[in-house]
């Protein structure tokens, strides 16, 4: 099957997560990303635990369908090889602290000289503009500037970091979104331009229905455990032998429920006869239920409230949810060559397309696999390439 970005190309300058992951989705489908990385260590995330035969696993996670090439960004000569790459691509994309690439002469207007109609992405944490633009932002800081981690955890709890890195892989996201954006208009009208990806704005964007409550009302959003600020019984709740999830959100949903739990007695107790009244008396509502689910086990529950059509479902372990019939039939866990781990294997991509597809071309690479053919293709002769070697201007290959 052909790839929607087959004869897109993208100079790729970023680090660890939220630029990986953005420049990971062009790669499944179809674009050619070449690697940046700096030629001793490479991208920190190849030294983050744990390892697999040697490789970081969050490493492989995030940079299949790529071609690492290793650059000292140091030596002019390294500048002018990555304005080299630039004359012929489409997308350049970085996350350097806000001014370190106009320093360097890879910043926008820079690279616009070379290629008038680059789109040029920059991933950051704060954003290029406003007060808090030239200060470093990582997942964990933005989770906390953002309100997400006083939004997260226990009521009577400490504020919690969610479970995974959120933030980089919302971020992510927007990237490719934008930068999906930016081809179609340049298609359009042959315009490039800069566009900017901030871990704090996503997160902002992502209060959504919490910061317009907040705005209406003047009243501070809470820790709330699993529950919804709007909804109840909306939450998690334990059975005999584990805990489910429950999701009553609407009426019609709450009167089903309540007639397969053998209790249409809630149905006309006054504290819960609309949401609104389930709200206003969410303890005395939550503790009934309670007490009625630890008659059972998570999976009874799962057959009675599931097969009356009331959303429900059991909270799982990450071995659980990478051996689903349903995580399996929707091919969301790959098997991937890869010379020092035979048995590689990484969640899948999440962008289904029938006629484009994401595939798979390329493991991801060793640091500085590619030095060589990327080079070649530049113009560059063995000698040449060995000289800059010799120098320190790119990496040996691994």
């Amino acid at each position: 099957m052909p790839s929607a970005l087959e004869n897109i190309k993208v100079v790729d300058l970023t680090r660890t997560l939220a630029g990986p992951f953005c420049t990971m989705m062009l790669g499944d489908m179809g674009a050619d990303v070449i690697k940046i990385e700096e030629p001793e260590n490479g991208d920190e995330i190849r030294s983050w635990m744990p390892f697999w035969n040697g490789e970081s696993t969050q490493f492989v996670t995030f940079n299949r369908n790529k071609r690492s090439v290793t650059i000292n960004l140091k030596e002019q000569e390294g500048i002018d090889i990555i304005l080299s790459l630039v004359k012929d691509a489409d997308v350049m994309i970085e996350s350097f602290r806000s001014g370190a690439l106009d320093r360097m002469g890879l910043g926008y207007a820079a690279v616009k000289e070379v290629k008038p109609d680059i789109l040029y992405c920059s991933i950051s944490g704060f954003g290029r503009t406003g007060p808090m633009a030239d200060k470093p932002g990582y997942d964990l800081l933005i989770q906390a500037y953002s309100g997400l981690m006083n939004l997260t955890g226990e009521p009577d709890g400490m504020p919690m970091r969610a479970g995974f890195s959120l933030v980089d892989l919302f971020t992510g996201m927007m990237a490719y979104g934008s930068i999906m954006t930016a081809l179609y208009h340049r298609q359009q009208t042959g315009q490039g331009q800069w566009i900017e990806a901030a871990l704090l704005d996503g997160q902002v964007a992502a209060m959504s229905y919490h910061a317009a409550a907040y705005m209406a009302t003047g009243v501070e959003p809470i820790r709330m455990g699993s529950g919804h600020p709007g909804l109840v019984p909306y939450q998690s709740f334990p059975a005999s032998d584990g805990f489910f999830i429950l999701g009553v959100a609407n009426q019609g949903l709450w009167q089903r429920f309540c007639q397969v739990i053998q209790r249409p007695d809630l149905l006309e107790d006054p504290r819960f006869v609309t949401n609104d009244d389930r709200v206003a008396n969410r303890a005395e509502c939550v503790q009934i239920l309670i007490e009625i689910f630890q008659t059972r086990t998570v999976a009874e529950w799962m057959e009675i409230i599931g097969d009356a059509g009331v959303p429900c479902g059991p909270i799982k372990r990450v071995s659980e949810v990478l051996a689903d019939p349903q995580v399996l039939a929707r091919n969301m866990v790959l098997n991937l060559p890869h010379p020092n781990v035979p048995d590689l294997r990484v969640a899948g991509s999440p962008l289904k397309l029938t006629e484009t597809p994401p595939s798979v071309r390329y493991p991801p690479p060793l640091l500085g696999q590619h030095n060589e053919e990327v080079l070649t293709e530049l113009g560059y002769n063995a000698k040449e390439i060995a000289r800059l070697r010799e120098s320190g201007v790119i990496g040996k290959s691994k």
